[in-house]
């Protein structure tokens, strides 16, 4: 059960630190954090006294069923910025307006200055973001969730798989398959990579078709409660060349290493350096070009990273991914992703699938 009204007292704790009388919410996954609404089109207005949300009549049922306790939902009937400037001046004590300023377009922006004077508007960013980057019990049971539906969804594809098929083909039955293990939606495009194409980090599906010998990458999430896993196998469409093998005992090895020393109150840069370590002591630390690992939640990229420029602690409670890997330009490459939760002691697997090589269409 989601505690609504915790989580806006820690936001109004925030806010006081930000020197703010309101903070203005445009972000959508940050509207569902604090209300639960899951629309496609609101506002919040958060000040120490109240939370009003903004929507319009097509969310009017939705919107009473999915809104926490103490919310004030306003319908309105055309633009969601009409209702905002009467509820501000609804109250006296209003001076300064946050606003999410990675979230607010240039044409919103416009919309607040024509205000006048009557609010100084000010931007911010993290506020919400922060309090995300910390789960609650309930939201790492979504995230595991998530994990068992796409987890799942890979065992029933990969009998499925086979040489000749197109990476298009292999990504389309993987999403038939997300959906017939429960997924809500597709949380990001689906990588589907073989041969040489594998080693393109972030590949897109292609016409390219299946061969014999190469390696096979499948990079994808489920949606479960509005929240989000994300997962990355690496397959062999064969037995592997010896030095197939070597490659993918690289890769294992570093995650496993990562994930063992992994814990909160570590820099991002720490966490990052146990894989990075262990790839660049074998002569590929080049072929690493990406960093281990990123938050995850109501969205797939989020708080806390795992970078080499992060200095930030890692918060205890946080939901990380640890996906190191090493790619060599037309050849091919390897990349093995799971998802963490990090305490004081260490990292709990949220993502159950076997890290070994595995053989596929066979």
């Amino acid at each position: 059960m989601i505690d609504y009204q915790l989580r806006l007292r820690r936001l109004r704790d925030a806010l006081v630190a930000a020197q703010g009388d309101a903070l203005l919410v445009s972000s959508l996954p940050n509207v569902r954090y604090l209300t639960g609404f899951s629309g496609s089109n609101a506002l919040v207005l958060v000040t120490q006294r109240a939370c009003a949300l903004l929507t319009d009549f097509r969310y009017e049922a939705q919107v009473a069923q999915e809104c926490g306790p103490g919310i004030e939902v306003r319908i309105e009937q055309s633009s969601l910025w009409a209702g905002v400037w009467p509820w501000l001046a609804s109250d006296p004590t209003i001076r300064s307006v946050v606003y999410e300023s990675s979230h607010m377009s240039q044409r919103d922006m416009e919309r607040c200055r024509e205000q006048g004077t009557r609010w100084t508007w000010r931007g911010g960013t993290g506020l919400v973001e922060q309090l995300r980057a910390t789960k609650e019990p309930a939201e790492v049971d979504a995230i595991r969730a998530a994990g068992e539906v796409a987890t799942r969804a890979l065992r029933a594809l990969i009998p499925q798989v086979a040489p000749g098929q197109t990476e298009l083909e292999v990504c389309g039955l993987l999403e038939r398959e997300l959906r017939r293990a429960g997924s809500e939606a597709h949380p990001f495009p689906a990588i589907v990579a073989s041969g040489a194409r594998s080693a393109l980090p972030h590949a897109r599906p292609s016409a390219k078709r299946l061969e014999r010998g190469e390696f096979l990458l499948l990079d994808f999430g489920a949606t479960v409660d509005g929240y989000v896993s994300d997962i990355t196998r690496t397959f062999v469409l064969g037995p592997p060349s010896p030095e197939q093998a070597a490659h993918y005992a690289l890769v294992a090895r570093a995650q496993l290493t990562a994930i063992q020393g992994l814990r909160a109150g570590m820099t991002g840069k720490v966490g990052d350096a146990l894989a990075r370590d262990v790839i660049e002591a074998a002569g590929r630390g080049a072929e690493f070009g990406h960093s281990l690992g990123h938050g995850i939640g109501l969205e797939v990229h989020e708080d806390p990273r795992l970078s080499r420029l992060s200095d930030t602690p890692l918060p205890e409670g946080a939901v990380v991914t640890v996906e190191p890997g090493v790619y060599s330009p037309g050849v091919g490459g390897v990349r093995i992703e799971d998802d963490v939760y990090l305490t004081a002691g260490g990292a709990a697997l949220l993502t159950e699938f076997p890290r070994e090589l595995l053989v596929v269409g066979e």
